[in-house]
């Protein structure tokens, strides 16, 4: 039986016969994939979406997917001599990702957009576009990797990719990519998983793109100040209310013009002192209250899930009911290293234990789950948090918005 040779994107057939459409931001890192892939003698195709009203975003420093990148994305592909196409999601962007931002936030969550950009749009309108041309595959500038998954004799049409963690643990992304199907994967090539930033800039130079000095993106592209609670004023006029802002042992300490301005976790800017440091430990927004405390009340330790996504080996339902709690590792955090964590069947669905703890965990954030904290670990999926609660039952007590609210009231 004659092996099939696959290229460098694990697909069959030469490059020149593969069709790979690239997702380019306008960022030097995308371009560096475009540039790269027509190097390899690949059928390159850049394509760029026009994702919100650029405004103000237009030129500053900083922003990501502003009209200044779109130029940027152009002006690469023209120099690399790849065609180039700009897609306007502008309506489905807002649909999918802007107004969930601003609903998730009015309901008392920490919501994290980038996640529901690549769900929503990136790898489910785009990837789709990509397949309508005809594409073998669509690559991303994103740092994170994929491989044939342990034991598949390939990619593809031949086997299942897996996800794993990028070489660069400072660059890594995969936070953002956890709610990535097992379909998507198997489409999606990530050029970059195994370079660090610097090797990337220096392909850049080499191949003499225009980006290669460009700033990395550091904000949401659709909150140009970076004032999230502008945003969702302009988007639900009239939608923050004010309420009370009250202690953990139900005493009334002021007044705040509404829940958008708070995340759970929060130190400065809440408000009202006491003589001692305060944070925000819930938020209850139908009551629109703000509930404060002291740091060892945002110990968490359990998290329920919502929208569960998994791409590890075998199904999820194989997990935990049926063979017990599952050890995994875990972040809840895109910034932190995987920790020790196990999932686990509760009364209202998948859990995940925090074995060390966690500070500050808010509903609405992802928690990803990893096979281990080794370096380049593989991603077994993850989901989004509906809740946070602590291991003790002092610690539960004091987040009992039902007793607070009781408190509060006498």
């Amino acid at each position: 039986m004659t092996k099939t040779t696959l290229n460098s994107l694990d697909l069959p057939g030469a490059p020149a016969d593969t069709r790979v459409v690239v997702a380019m931001s306008g960022g030097v890192d995308s371009s560096v994939v475009a540039a790269l892939l027509k190097d390899q003698g690949y059928d390159v195709i850049g394509m760029t979406l026009q994702l919100y009203d650029h405004g103000e975003a237009t030129h500053r420093a900083g922003a990501c997917c502003a009209g200044q990148d779109i130029y940027d994305a152009r002006r690469v592909a023209e120099d690399l001599g790849i065609p180039h196409y700009v897609l306007d999601y502008e309506s489905r962007f807002r649909e999918a990702v802007i107004d969930a931002f601003a609903d998730s936030y009015l309901a008392g969550e920490t919501p994290v957009p980038c996640i529901a950009c690549n769900q929503q749009v990136k790898f489910k309108d785009l990837l789709q576009t990509a397949r309508d041309l005809g594409a073998d595959a669509l690559a991303t500038g994103h740092y994170v990797a994929s491989r044939p998954s342990p034991g598949e004799p390939g990619s593809g049409a031949n086997g299942h990719r897996a996800l794993y963690r990028a070489r660069d643990p400072e660059r890594d992304q995969s936070y953002f990519l956890f709610a990535t199907t097992q379909e998507q994967i198997d489409f999606l090539r990530f050029p970059l998983g195994d370079m660090t930033k610097q090797e990337t800039r220096a392909l850049a130079r080499k191949y003499g793109l225009s980006v290669s000095e460009k700033s990395d993106s550091q904000d949401i592209c659709f909150v140009p100040t970076g004032s999230y609670a502008q945003v969702i004023e302009r988007l639900r006029p009239g939608a923050a209310e004010p309420g009370d802002i009250v202690h953990l042992d139900g005493r009334v300490l002021g007044r705040h013009e509404g829940i958008i301005h708070f995340t759970v976790g929060q130190r400065r800017g809440i408000g009202v002192a006491i003589g001692e440091p305060l944070y925000v430990v819930d938020l209850d927004a139908e009551a629109r209250r703000v509930v404060v405390g002291p740091r060892e009340a945002l110990s968490t330790r359990f998290v329920s899930l919502r929208e569960v996504n998994w791409v590890g080996d075998g199904p999820l339902p194989a997990y935990p009911q049926h063979t017990g709690p599952l050890d995994v590792h875990a972040k809840v955090r895109s910034t932190r290293p995987p920790q020790p964590a196990r999932l686990i069947a509760g009364e209202a669905g998948l859990e995940v234990e925090l074995l060390d703890g966690e500070y500050g965990v808010s509903p609405g954030q992802a928690c990803v789950l990893y096979e281990s904290d080794t370096d380049q670990s593989r991603v077994l999926g993850g989901g989004w948090i509906d809740a946070a609660r602590p291991a003790d039952e002092f610690a539960a007590g004091l987040h009992d918005t039902a007793a607070i609210a009781t408190l509060a009231a006498e």
